[in-house]
């Protein structure tokens, strides 16, 4: 025990957090059992070792981060682990990667019933489906999302501001006060596109090549969470890959799942569950029309965020897709963003029509009266147009 606790002081002493993220004022620090899931490489072990600066001194021993790679736990179960922590004082355990530990979801449980004052925080792939894969779970556990770095945090990272988050209906009911706010201080679109390119994953501040690190990151989430929390077969992983790049390299278009099959050798079925893999790891985002949904083909195939664009296909990728997928990502936290009536346009929330667009051929462009036309490259907007990247600033 005494091992973990220097190490969990180390960490907290040295962990690197320039950007307090929006997540923390989220969650409900009344639960006894939180989950916190996410992409990998989007700051989860960060983001724990964060929630224990913010609420305890580095040596105050009722706090614990433990990360479940350590082989300590290959012989020693969490519940086992927590009623010792417990009995020495311990009240908040912070357990990483808790899905690298066998039946986890069942000693979770086991401590939420033993050790009633202890509080449990957790993080866990986005691939896991914590209350439907996990019944014992049901009832006790709240779940949350870390998502990458949104625009407004990548901003205020860059440039040292402290810009709040705005409402969906903020923006688009107050978007000019709100940018007469912002350029003063800084010039957004002097970083929109470094953001784009880069900005999603906190790891672009470390001292390595991007690209490369994104590379490695979205391999990691194949090999490691798709297959180990799908329990699906390693020679498999060949088909999920190629299958991605497929459907990366074809740009956001309805699949041709019959062809998609033939090219990766299985089944239509298999190769629509391999998508949902994809998806539930953050890897993809599935747009459908209004009242549908998986397992139903999707009217468009997007990756989740633009910088995955750079890193997979990085001389092909076109302006409008990267905008587009910029707006999918920006809105998918707290909106559902369905495909649009006309084939170039999204519906928010099954109301409000949307069209991404470039401002600088906005000569070119009948502007609707019930549609709002996010634009790119420019700073500015009026009425029904807004600046696209003022929704980098929804979370």
């Amino acid at each position: 025990m005494e091992a973990f606790f220097r190490t969990h002081r180390y960490l907290v002493d040295h962990v690197n957090a320039p950007v307090r993220r929006q997540l923390m004022d989220e969650i409900d620090w009344n639960d006894r059992l939180i989950g916190i899931k996410g992409t990998r490489g989007v700051g989860k072990t960060t983001f724990l070792l964060q929630i224990a600066k913010e609420r305890f001194p580095s040596d105050d021993r009722q706090c614990l981060y433990v990360n479940m790679n350590n082989f300590y736990f290959q012989g020693r179960g969490i519940a086992d682990f927590a009623g010792e922590f417990y009995h020495k004082g311990g009240r908040v355990l912070l357990i990483d990667q808790v899905f690298k530990q066998t039946d986890w979801s069942r000693e979770l449980r086991r401590c939420y019933d033993l050790y009633p004052q202890l509080k449990i925080v957790f993080t866990g792939s986005s691939v896991m489906r914590l209350k439907d894969e996990n019944p014992e779970l049901n009832g006790i556990v709240k779940s949350y999302n870390l998502r990458g770095f949104s625009f407004r945090e990548f901003l205020n990272l860059q440039t040292d501001n402290d810009f709040p988050a705005f409402t969906l209906d903020e923006i688009l009911n107050d978007h000019e006060r709100i940018v007469k706010q912002i350029l003063p201080k800084v010039s957004p679109r002097r970083y929109f596109q470094d953001y784009i390119h880069h900005g999603f994953y906190p790891f672009f501040q470390e001292h390595r090549n991007y690209s490369e690190n994104l590379l490695k990151t979205m391999s990691m989430m194949t090999e490691v969470d798709i297959l180990l929390i799908k329990q699906i077969e390693v020679n498999f992983l060949p088909k999920i890959k190629k299958l991605f790049y497929q459907l990366a390299e074809q740009g956001p278009k309805s699949p041709n799942v019959s062809k998609l099959a033939q090219e990766i050798e299985t089944s239509r079925a298999t190769v629509m569950n391999y998508i949902k893999y994809l998806t539930d790891a953050r890897l993809l985002n599935l747009i459908y029309p209004v009242g549908q949904s998986f397992p139903k083909k999707p009217t468009r195939v997007m990756l989740h965020n633009s910088n995955l664009l750079y890193a997979i296909y990085p001389i092909h990728v076109e302006k409008q897709t990267a905008m587009e997928t910029f707006f999918v990502n920006s809105l998918w936290k707290d909106h559902k963003v369905n495909q649009g009536p006309h084939e170039q346009g999204f519906l928010v929330d099954e109301k409000q029509k949307f069209r991404i667009c470039d401002a600088a051929v906005n000569n070119k462009i009948r502007y609707a009266q019930d549609t709002i036309y996010a634009r790119y490259n420019t700073e500015i907007g009026r009425g029904n147009q807004i600046p696209l990247w003022l929704l980098g600033f929804l979370y």
